[in-house]
């Protein structure tokens, strides 16, 4: 085996899963990029990380993209003697913005392209769904982030599955992002065993809406954003964004969780108002330290860039 000594260069988006009533099935990827480089080399494992996660995560074999990389390596039939990794990273961690579906993608991608650049050919796109599926638990992040644009994921004993929309064009996201994250383990105990059946057919009826909202009725963005499955059970575990998340709602203003918290999407139209400006004012009135960013959805998802 000849592994190329030129690296592989993948940009990888943030992803805001669930959007509402769309829980562990919705996804939309976001204007915020990870980038990995990555190459060969003659053994041991180099990680080098500046943006986001730096200083705080595993420069080893822990690293969330070295173990993505591995384990496509390992399902290629394969592994290369040693890596060198560097990462820029523009999502936020433990802000509910898919930060480790963007490293797992990133790296799954990232040694895909290296063993076919070796001659061992490359995972097909339903494999690298699939295989990041398994690494991170659940396809709703991943699927966002490898498709692009809105995606409505889900599991079946074949591996998880996918299908991309592509949202309408004036869709304008707007994330608030606080000063601390939350695990998304907190989060996710703060669920109940069970919900009552009539949030579940209220939450099914909201989901269809929120699809027909996004791709085609943005009137119906405010009713489509309504959920009965989650947030109502993550408030306590996140007080401020469900202060946030009331008052833009009482602005008008569709606004979710973003994901397991404790970042809002709000969903506004471009051109129209409320926008940007009425969520940073309504943000500011909460007296809490809330970034602001107004951001594109990414209709690419991951990609190769050239090296």
């Amino acid at each position: 085996m000849s592994w190329p000594a030129e690296p592989v260069t993948v940009a990888s988006p943030a992803s805001s899963a669930n959007l509402g009533p769309g829980f562990d099935s919705l996804g939309l990827a976001l204007g915020l990029y990870d980038t990995v480089r990555a190459s060969v080399r003659p053994a041991g494992v180099h990680v080098e990380v500046n943006g986001a996660g730096a200083g705080a995560v595993d420069l080893g074999e822990g690293h969330l993209v070295v173990r993505a990389m591995h384990a496509a390596f390992d399902c290629l039939g394969q592994r290369p003697p040693g890596l060198a990794i560097s990462c820029r990273n523009e999502v936020p961690h433990g802000f509910g913005l898919g930060s480790s579906a963007a490293a797992i993608v990133s790296g799954v991608l990232a040694a895909s392209a290296l063993a076919s650049n070796a001659g061992m050919g490359a995972l097909t796109d339903r494999a690298v769904l699939s295989l990041a599926t398994q690494l991170e638990g659940h396809p709703d992040n991943v699927a966002a982030c490898l498709y692009g644009g809105l995606t409505i994921s889900w599991t079946t004993p074949g591996g998880a599955q996918a299908a991309r929309l592509t949202p309408l064009p004036e869709l304008a996201p707007v994330l608030c992002v606080p000063a601390a994250p939350v695990p998304t383990r907190t989060a996710r105990k703060a669920l109940p065993g069970q919900v009552p059946h009539a949030d579940a057919v209220a939450n099914l009826a909201r989901t269809a809406l929120l699809v027909a909202a996004l791709t085609a009725q943005p009137e119906l963005l405010l009713p489509g954003t309504e959920d009965f499955l989650h947030q109502g059970y993550r408030a306590a575990a996140m007080p401020a964004t469900a202060e946030l998340i009331a008052r833009l709602r009482a602005a008008g203003i569709a606004a979710v969780i973003s994901g397991a918290g404790p970042s809002v999407l709000a969903l506004t139209i471009a051109g129209s108002t409320p926008g940007a400006a009425e969520v940073a004012s309504v943000a500011a009135g909460t007296g809490k330290p809330w970034r602001i960013m107004p951001l594109q959805v990414a209709l690419d998802g991951a990609r190769l860039l050239a090296s």
